[in-house]
């Protein structure tokens, strides 16, 4: 079994927690593999990275969540704030440029970073990134991101995640029809509709705006040396990020790329939110093995 080392990088304003699962520089000739989420942490790699083990696998947790203590004052989560921790975190590996899975919000950093970076990545896979610019109905879409965080403001985090369910599995463009449904009921997916009080979630609150009015420049992407990969899940047809992964494609010339299962699909069964790891791996391992 591979073993996983946990360091800490003191940056400005946080000390950044990541892990490294087998050796440094690693072997085989093979670079880093980076996998990154947002805001999701570490952990919610634990059912993939143990299918590289051929492969050293560095994962963290991003600014301000998990056990990356912030020490800025702040509060909101930025694409290029958290590209700049990453260039240094690459940095302080000392291993040259990596290879990046990113996922969701992970996603839009990588194509942050890859911008602002651009010799630090080798091949970066993009996993459904939620950004709305490149929608056709992007204004509909912001206000539908409205209507979740409106929703966690006024009644608490089941509320809001209702809300946000109804809204990322809605299929198709952002209509009438969807701002006319009625507010859904947190106890349908069996969330306590209690309200605890806090009002800091990094995905219901404001704070992760900022990754969602991304705006990617198709010139510097393309310009970058950087191979891109944007993926989308094959159960994800139709709803908000499936359309943010195929328009984001497009922006760079390019088709999404076709993975298992669905948002979460590298996801374990821990996770109440189970995917098809083993498959995902495997899917994974072929797009950046084709590079």
């Amino acid at each position: 079994m591979t073993t996983t080392q946990t360091h800490t990088l003191a940056l400005p304003g946080v000390d950044l927690v990541y892990d490294v699962r087998g050796p440094l520089p690693p072997s085989g000739g093979r670079p880093a593999l980076l996998m990154i989420g947002q805001p999701m942490t570490a952990e919610g790699f634990d059912a993939l990275a143990p299918h590289f083990e051929d492969r050293t696998v560095v994962t963290y947790d991003p600014r301000g969540l998990g056990r990356s203590i912030r020490k800025d004052g702040r509060s909101d989560h930025t694409p290029q704030q958290q590209a700049a921790d990453l260039h240094l975190l690459i940095e302080a590996l000392g291993t040259g440029p990596v290879d990046v899975f990113g996922s969701s919000g992970g996603a839009v950093t990588a194509l942050e970073l890859v911008a602002t970076h651009p010799g630090d990545v080798g091949t970066l896979v993009a996993h459904e990134p939620p950004i709305n610019a490149v929608l056709p109905d992007a204004t509909a879409a912001e206000r539908a991101r409205a209507g979740f965080s409106d929703a966690y403001h006024a009644k608490g985090t089941g509320a809001g995640m209702a809300a946000f369910i109804a809204m990322t599995s809605w299929q198709g463009e952002f209509t009438d029809a969807y701002f006319a449904q009625p507010a859904p009921d947190p106890a349908m997916f069996g969330m306590s509709t209690e309200d605890d009080g806090t009002r800091d979630d990094p995905l219901l609150s404001k704070n992760s705006w900022a990754i969602t009015d991304y705006r990617p420049d198709a010139d510097l992407l393309t310009a970058a040396p950087t191979r891109i990969v944007v993926a989308v899940g094959e159960e994800s047809a139709g709803t908000y990020t499936a359309r943010t992964a195929l328009g984001s494609a497009a922006l760079l010339g390019q088709e999404a790329v076709v993975f298992p299962s669905h948002h979460g699909g590298f996801l374990g069964g821990e996770s109440g939110y189970a995917g098809k790891p083993e498959e995902f791996a495997a899917r994974l391992r072929e797009v950046l093995d084709a590079g």
